[in-house]
């Protein structure tokens, strides 16, 4: 699937570790496609993560989710012990993405290129350890995805994408 061919859906998600291109992604369907683009930051503990994204996804016209709420199932349990959403949670909110013609994109990189990334735009970055864990968590959470809506993986490193799986 070309990024023309992604364009064509009204939501995309861009989701993946912190460096593996998300924003540029982002930045390129805004430019090239006329989409809204919407980063998630970390949202905070005490704001509802379920309402703040059903609103978003309630927003009119061309979205791309520069992250979104499945990054809370990966680095929750990574960085704070748990996860603030359900699967179930999860789910519904994917879904709502799907009725809204949406797409799931999960970008990878390779550890190195991310940490190389990360360098170049913080000066400074996580291990590479850490930044493998990031990515396996990733995948696990879209091997889980994948079977409950669209997913496609797009490796930002050879812009290559493929089918899931």
């Amino acid at each position: 699937m070309t990024l023309e061919e992604i364009a064509g859906h009204r939501t995309i998600v861009a989701e993946g570790a912190d460096g593996v291109g998300k924003s540029t992604l982002a930045r390129r369907f805004v430019s090239q496609y006329g989409f809204t683009a919407v980063h998630s930051p970390r949202t905070p503990d005490h704001e509802d993560l379920i309402s703040r994204y059903r609103d978003l996804l309630a927003r009119p016209g061309r979205l791309v989710l520069d992250r979104s709420f499945l990054s809370e199932l990966v680095y929750g349990p990574l960085y704070r012990g748990r996860s603030r959403l359900t699967w179930s949670q999860a789910l519904d909110l994917a879904r709502l993405v799907t009725a809204r013609d949406g797409v799931f994109l999960h970008l990878t990189a390779p550890a190195a290129t991310v940490h190389q990334r990360l360098k170049a735009r913080d000066g400074q970055a996580p291990a590479v350890q850490q930044i493998t864990a990031l990515a396996d968590a990733y995948q696990r959470a879209f091997d889980t995805l994948t079977c409950h809506v669209p997913v496609l993986t797009y490796d930002t490193a050879s812009n290559t994408n493929r089918p899931p799986g």
